[in-house]
């Protein structure tokens, strides 16, 4: 049953009641009320009413901030993602309330992005949005169809492919030796990223604990991908921490993802090395390792990927070398 009242300030309030079921809305105009009413009706007698009062009283930032709150300090990789977050609640469509959420503003927005940062970077953004907006519907009760569903996304850009020389990975170990005020983990740190193929959080979180020197391996109780995985060491690697120094704490590198970025650029720099990021070093590690195992299952043990197909795009063959091997 529907009932309709004008408020004090003009408005019209629609109300409908059905079993337990009270819903209302306020309107500018009795007409629209009205309309309203009828079709609220309907729906309930069909059992397709969607409830959006607490979408249209929540904004997108809102619902940012508490997945800030509430999840992330859950998920790994949670530091980065706050700053990411964070920047993500200030930009205008977070200002929009949850049902103003649509397809096409979730476009514009995509489209404005695009003139400012790259592809991949729109591509995480939205994989942001739709992993917030799902959770937002099964846990809070935010009763909107996820918007970013209905969007084209930008084109997945070529990954990278990057492999220094001999020459070049040379000139950035040598810009990375422990004089002045440089760091005296860098080294180490780039060193065995070559050698392990880990990934730099792997690394950074990495305690004397979970080396076995003895048995030549380290334990990563928790991966990216959510397993854990035991990495084999090279007699190589072996020497690399043997010859570094023990810090108190247990960590053995007890250095920050910031601290790692910066010493690391400014060491690229020096070395007058040009577009070579510190994942990059995975990529070269990985390729180096196919040399030594080629049976893929081995390889993908050792680099921590679940598909083959993401871990062909962590291997850069050497066309040259391929064709000495054809013979």
């Amino acid at each position: 049953m529907a009932t309709l009242r004008k408020r004090n300030n003009g408005h019209w309030q629609a109300r409908v009641r059905k079993a337990n079921q009270s819903i209302t809305k306020t309107f500018i105009n009795k007409i629209d009320a009205e309309r309203w009413a009828k079709q609220t009706e309907v729906e309930l007698d069909k059992g397709s009413f969607v409830n959006l009062g607490l979408a249209e009283r929540t904004t997108f930032a809102e619902i940012i901030e508490r997945y800030i709150v509430e999840v992330l300090p859950t998920m790994r990789g949670g530091t980065a993602d706050y700053i990411r977050l964070k920047a993500l609640a200030r930009r205008p469509i977070a200002k929009l309330n949850m049902v103003a959420l649509t397809p096409q503003k979730i476009a514009q927005h995509r489209d404005e992005r695009l003139k400012e940062i790259a592809p991949a970077t729109v591509i995480r953004e939205l994989s942001y949005f739709s992993s917030i907006i799902t959770y937002a519907r099964k846990e809070w009760g935010i009763n909107i169809n996820n918007p970013v569903a209905l969007i084209t996304k930008p084109k997945n850009p070529q990954g990278r492919t990057r492999i220094l020389d001999a020459a070049e990975t040379n000139a950035l170990l040598d810009a990375l030796r422990p004089t002045g005020r440089r760091s005296i983990w860098m080294l180490p740190l780039v060193k065995l990223a070559l050698e392990t193929a880990m990934r730099r959080s792997e690394l950074l979180g990495l305690r004397w604990e979970h080396i076995d020197l003895g048995r030549r391996t380290i334990f990563l109780r928790l991966t990216k991908n959510g397993t854990s995985r035991t990495v084999p060491l090279s007699t190589h690697a072996v020497q690399i921490l043997t010859e570094m120094p023990r810090n108190i704490d247990g960590r053995v590198f007890p250095v920050t993802h910031e601290v790692v970025s910066q010493a690391f650029n400014r060491a690229r720099k020096r070395a007058g090395v040009k577009d070579i990021r510190f994942h990059d070093l995975r990529h070269m590690a990985i390729t180096r390792l196919a040399e030594k195992l080629p049976n893929l299952i081995e390889l993908s043990a050792v680099s921590g990927h679940k598909s083959l197909a993401m871990l062909k795009r962590y291997y850069h063959p050497n066309a040259e070398q391929l064709a000495e091997k054809l013979g």
